[in-house]
């Protein structure tokens, strides 16, 4: 793939403006869309021929690999390899590009590289629902459209005899099967069934020319096959071919199903009967411009009409219709079932898109809401669980959390309900009640323990807001032990809450993260540092308010959050993007904290917030969007926010009041009514809110009811250049999240300066509220106040558990805080020749000594990692002795680019200074193994020395198969064993 030069990309930018059919000649919605914003960038977006919710996404391929090639197209990009039928919108992880086609002149040839071509990036256009570009080395013109289930080509050749298409269902991702069949001179039909990030995929097709095919070939591994019309295996294409004159147009329809080729067929017929592109092409535009009719826009300038308009259509691209025509879909159990009242979506990318794509459904697309609800509880049917990342009906278990309860209880608590409210209950509770993911560990200690379990605080916070939408849905059904109980769990987040830092804080064994540093990116966290998660407490803001001491400290928080100067350290993660002081637009965790300031009293400080990230971070160019796009999050933050307000808590039927983007927004309801939202003189200055009336009444809240809007009317903001410090302000103005039932008790947290001590050991316990008893125990046990009462520093002299309760009067017991404290022997000295990175430092040198294994998860911390060097360290035993084996362990996970080294030589020495070779262990697990593995790598020797040296030889240079490809590998290893 060739690479374009930033000053080339400069002048492309250029051209990007005058190429694209994005005038708003006509005035109407669609007009003004720009598929090409966020194709440049980290936005991942593709600018292929789609229809709202459609199951086909068309698009050009121009990227095999690598992280900015998610979606298969990159702006930058000036080679293409093929159009695909299926595509992703804006998302972390690379999956679909399913069946390319592209054409040929001359001899067919059938390796990417051979029959990609370049091409101008002026002579591309796109559109909403079309897609065109003039490809340079077959001096043919492509044009692309679409229908829900079906994608239309049309390709205007030169005059030639040898004018073929190449079908190559190789490309992408990792096939397990396929077959092709000629099933006519105008027809093929095929499978392809391929594994990445969701683990079985199939789609099946059937495709047809507009005139008959002169010649035919399948390749079977490259080899063309001898009059062969089918053939099945893992390396499939074909070609057909075609004599042309100049500028004739050859066309062709494919139908997608993910049940059978039957399916495909019928698909295509039902869609697509006849031959005519520009009226599917004109079918298309028109159907983007219904669905994004249903908010018009008027005064904006043309940069902020195409930004949003563009931000509406990414955010109507998913999730996508997964079924046929006939009903019939491939469920989550991988078998074939017909859905009966409802159509069946996939692609639910939850973690984002609860917070602002959900609620954004909840107003424009109601009737889809439910139909997207029925399919999560049709999921559960058929899988068990409600989804937590959902594609192609495979759960990928991507990311955190269990984000369909928010979506289901929002939908409910604003009176969507064409579903089973009880089976919905049903699998909340359930998918909250597995021992997976942390959830043991989050039920039995209040919190996760970041030693237990990866990512701790991110899922605890997140853990705890899901349980708060449990328990509002459990008080709506009349569940009051469910309600309680899962009260009591939504308080979870204050067991992580660290008063000495104002920070939400990892635990590991009882105490806290020493050293610890807000601004750290690591796996405590996720795609965050602390900055980014210690403001996530939607379900109770003023119980963290309470936590800071006042709302006048949590408002200088906030501050902080804004103004400091501290950069963002740790892991490189490019999705923390879109900076202002530690606040990320880029990334979902930051998205609600700008509207924090509506619940200090403070909105003025919302307006201005807020309309700087609408103007900064959203812009009409390739990466005008300033992280990944999460199918339809990112562009659903810009939607709400222009609207005027946010929902900080889907679940709570009410949003925020934020600052209105343009001079009026009219959104037609589907209850018939229409809602009209005026900001009178705002500007570019006068962002900030003076007043405001609704249906002519004064309006004083800074936030605003689902209800209230559904009612439809004119809900006016009069704007200014100046703060209005008394709009919004004062009790009952401003909005209120408060759990004030079933409070707890904070979990204690213990200060030990390790989990390994040679001699004795003091441990000592505090309280995350002031005014609590704590009572302990040093056997195992579950303290009570019959145990030892705390009252200072307790030694150990032995390897103990330590357990430590808080009571106090009217509250009862708090759950326990547990430390593992470890004494050992170690009559041995590690020194190290390579430098370890200094987010893996395992518990430092000593940690490979000191008998205690890391976990089988790498990202608990108790792994040394190395980048792009080998790990090489001395044993020192302190005496010459026997030594009968010796071996180091390692650990693989492909996926996150640790390798196990490709050799490890141990060599022993009497003086520290002269070594021997004594054994050389080869890796046998093989580097294409993506599941994550454990080995000791070592021999039984019969030998004698003092000291013992390891060498590991890293894996190198992350080849060009895998995402990460030209980066460095790592090595993580713990423990050096000598016998």
């Amino acid at each position: 793939m060739k690479k374009l030069s930033v000053t080339l990309i400069t002048l492309l930018f250029a051209v990007f403006f005058s190429a694209c059919d994005r005038q708003a000649e006509t005035g109407e919605p669609a007009s003004y869309v720009d598929p090409f914003i966020g194709t440049g960038g980290h936005g991942h977006t593709y600018p292929g021929a789609t229809v709202p919710f459609g199951m086909v996404q068309l698009s050009p391929q121009t990227r095999l690999d690598g992280w900015d090639g998610c979606s298969g197209y990159h702006f930058t990009d000036s080679v293409i390899y093929g159009f695909a039928h299926t595509a992703l919108n804006g998302t972390g992880v690379s999956d679909y590009g399913d069946i390319l086609v592209i054409p040929v002149v001359g001899e067919p040839v059938f390796k990417n590289t051979e029959y990609s071509s370049s091409f101008s990036k002026s002579s591309e256009k796109a559109e909403a629902g079309y897609y065109s570009v003039k490809l340079d080395k077959p001096g043919v013109l492509a044009e692309l459209t679409a229908t829900t289930r079906a994608g239309y080509h049309r390709y205007t050749f030169p005059a030639s005899e040898a004018a073929n298409f190449i079908i190559d269902l190789q490309h992408r991702d990792i096939v397990l099967e396929s077959w092709i069949e000629f099933v006519s001179d105008t027809e093929i039909r095929g499978m392809r069934r391929s594994t990445n990030w969701a683990k079985d995929m199939v789609w099946y097709f059937h495709m047809q020319f507009s005139k008959p095919i002169a010649r035919k070939g399948i390749v079977v591994n490259d080899t063309l096959m001898a009059d062969a019309l089918r053939a099945e295996g893992t390396n499939i294409k074909a070609f057909a071919g075609f004599a042309t004159t100049e500028g004739e147009q050859i066309e062709v329809k494919v139908g997608l199903s993910a049940v059978d080729s039957e399916g495909a067929l019928k698909n295509l017929t039902a869609e697509i009967p006849e031959w005519n592109f520009d009226e599917i092409r004109k079918q298309s535009f028109d159907t983007w411009n219904k669905e994004l009719g249903k908010i018009r826009v008027k005064g904006g300038s043309d940069e902020q009409m195409k930004v949003f308009y563009s931000a509406l259509y990414h955010a109507m691209m998913q999730p996508n219709t997964f079924m046929d025509t006939d009903g019939r879909y491939r469920g989550m159990d991988r078998g074939i079932h017909t859905a009966e009242g409802f159509t069946n979506y996939t692609v639910f990318s939850l973690w984002d898109t609860y917070r602002t794509w959900h609620p954004l459904m909840t107003i424009i697309e109601q009737e889809r809401t439910t139909d997207f609800i029925k399919t999560m509880l049709n999921m559960y049917e058929k899988g068990g669980l409600l989804p937590v990342w959902e594609l192609a009906g495979n759960e990928t278990w991507c990311m955190i959390g269990n984000h369909a309860i928010p979506v289901i209880a929002d939908a409910w608590m604003k009176g969507i309900r064409n579903y089973d409210g009880d089976k919905a209950f049903e699998a909340m509770v359930k998918s909250a009640s597995q021992d997976h993911h942390g959830l043991e560990f989050y039920r039995k200690y209040g919190y996760i323990p970041g030693d237990k379990e990866h990512e701790s605080i991110s899922k605890t916070l997140e853990y705890a807001y899901n349980d708060w939408c449990i328990a509002a849905m459990a008080k709506d059904l009349g569940r009051d032990n469910l309600y309680r109980e899962y009260l009591r769990r939504a308080q979870s987040y204050k067991n992580i809450f660290d008063p000495s830092t104002g920070f939400m804080r990892p635990k590991l064994n009882g105490s806290w993260l020493t050293p610890f540093d807000p601004t750290t990116v690591d796996w405590h966290f996720t795609e965050a540092n602390s900055f980014h998660y210690s403001y996530y407490v939607p379900q109770d803001i003023s119980g963290l308010m309470a936590l800071h001491g006042s709302k006048e400290q949590f408002a200088a928080k906030i501050d902080e959050l804004f103004t400091t100067e501290t950069e963002v350290g740790g892991r490189d993660m490019k999705d923390i993007s879109g900076l202002i002081g530690q606040y990320a637009q880029g990334n979902e965790p930051s998205h609600h904290m700008a509207y924090l300031y509506n619940f200090v009293g403070q909105p003025w400080k919302t307006q201005q917030r807020v309309r700087r990230i609408m103007d900064d971070f959203y812009t009409p160019q390739p990466d005008g969007l300033i992280g990944n796009e999460d199918c339809g999050q990112m562009s659903a933050w810009l939607i709400m926010s222009a609207m005027g307000f946010y929902p900080v808590t889907p679940g709570l039927p009410e949003y925020i009041i934020g600052t209105p983007w343009f001079p009026e927004m009219e959104i037609t309801l589907e209850n018939g009514n229409v809602l009209k939202i005026i900001a009178k003189n705002v500007s570019e200055e006068n962002f900030y809110i003076q007043s405001a009336t609704l249906n002519g009444e004064k309006y004083t809240r800074s936030f605003i009811s689902h209800d209230d809007l559904m009612k439809g009317g004119e809900l006016v903001f009069i704007m200014g250049s100046k703060p209005s410090q008394s709009w919004g302000t004062g009790e009952g103005n401003e909005p209120v999240t408060s759990i004030t039932e079933e409070l707890i008790l904070p979990v204690p947290f213990l200060i030990a300066p390790d989990a390994r001590f040679r001699d004795v050991m003091q441990v000592s316990v505090g309280t995350i509220v002031p005014g609590c008893e704590v009572f302990y125990t040093i056997d195992g046990s579950t303290p009570d106040r019959n145990s030892a009462r705390f009252t200072g520093p307790v030694t150990l002299s032995a390897t103990t558990t330590f357990k430590a309760i808080t009571y106090r009067e009217g509250f009862g017991y708090s759950l326990p805080v547990e430390g593992n404290f470890y004494k050992i022997d170690l009559n041995r000295k590690v020194e190290l020749l390579s430098e370890y990175h200094p987010n893996y430092h395992g518990g430092g040198p000593e940690a490979l000594i000191d008998g205690l294994r890391g976990a089988g998860n790498w990202r608990l911390g108790g792994w040394q990692g190395y980048q792009g060097t080998d790990f090489e360290a001395i044993v020192d035993l302190g005496s010459k002795k026997p030594v009968r084996k010796v071996a180091a362990g390692f650990v693989q996970d492909v996926r996150s680019w640790i390798w196990m080294p490709v050799e490890v030589v141990f060599s022993v020495s009497d003086d520290g200074s002269n070594f021997r070779e004594i054994s050389r262990v080869k890796n046998t697990i093989p580097v294409t193994d993506y599941e994550m593995r454990t080995a000791d790598l070592g021999a039984k020797v019969s030998t004698s020395a003092r000291y013992v040296k390891v060498k590991a030889e890293n894996f190198g240079t992350i080849p060009p198969w895998h995402l990460g490809a030209g980066g460095q590998a790592y090595i993580f290893v713990d423990e050096i064993i000598v016998e």
